[in-house]
């Protein structure tokens, strides 16, 4: 089967954006009394919804949560957005696959304006048909949300619901739709609308998390992920 549509994640996929994310995090919480002078504590709120995250993580109640995500943007609009790096092979592959007859898209549950800046600060915006992130009042946050989204404006028609590889056709019927992210989120936000799920280990999944989540595929490196994806 041919992988025709491609949708990314961004944070933990196409770049490392550790540093921005946590220290962004940190940031938010000093505001609310809290110290956490170990970034690798907070390596848990790159991926997921932000909101959830600071309520999940922290115990925070939806208000303060909100609150929460306004601080750590006080820090993130001018900073820390650029604490962030472009995975090494990551422009090669997306080249390739381009050139290659792939319809590319970003699906990501950060706030589409970041998702934009970031894509045109690595000079990969052009790269994509359709990028996807969620609202900066929280709407469409989701990855399940996203991809719909995503999958809606590139004109593709998914098969709700899970399903094996071979019953994943898309179109007419030799096309086929793919989600590409380094957490359980992308996975579950792809297989809710029937997609190939691809899980990719050099990003920020614990131990084992993709293959629990029921990656269809899971690469250890961006160069795997490119020649799994020019099938």
């Amino acid at each position: 089967m041919e992988y025709k549509y491609l949708l990314f994640d961004l944070d933990g996929t196409l770049t490392d954006p550790k540093e921005g994310i946590t220290t962004s995090v940190q940031y938010a919480l000093r505001a609310f009394g809290i110290e956490e002078p170990d970034l690798e504590k907070l390596k848990p709120f790159i991926g997921p919804p932000l909101q959830s995250s600071f309520m999940d993580f922290y115990g925070f109640d939806e208000e303060k949560a909100k609150r929460a995500v306004e601080k750590y943007r006080e820090w993130f609009r001018p900073k820390g957005i650029y604490q962030n790096a472009i995975y090494p092979g990551i422009e090669e592959v997306l080249s390739r696959l381009k050139a290659g007859g792939k319809v590319l898209a970003v699906a990501s549950s950060k706030p589409q304006i970041f998702v934009e800046q970031v894509l045109r600060h690595f000079g990969i915006y052009d790269y994509f048909t359709v990028i996807v992130g969620s609202e900066l009042d929280g709407r469409r946050d989701k990855k399940e949300e996203v991809v719909e989204e995503a999958l809606r404006q590139l004109g593709v028609e998914a098969v709700k619901g899970e399903g094996t590889e071979e019953e994943h056709g898309l179109g007419s019927g030799n096309l086929a739709a793919v989600m590409i992210g380094d957490r359980k989120f992308d996975i579950a936000g792809g297989k809710a609308h029937g997609l190939v799920t691809v899980g990719v280990a050099f990003g920020y999944a614990e131990e084992g998390e993709l293959e629990a989540a029921g990656a269809d595929y899971v690469v250890q490196t961006v160069e795997e992920l490119g020649r799994l994806l020019m099938r």
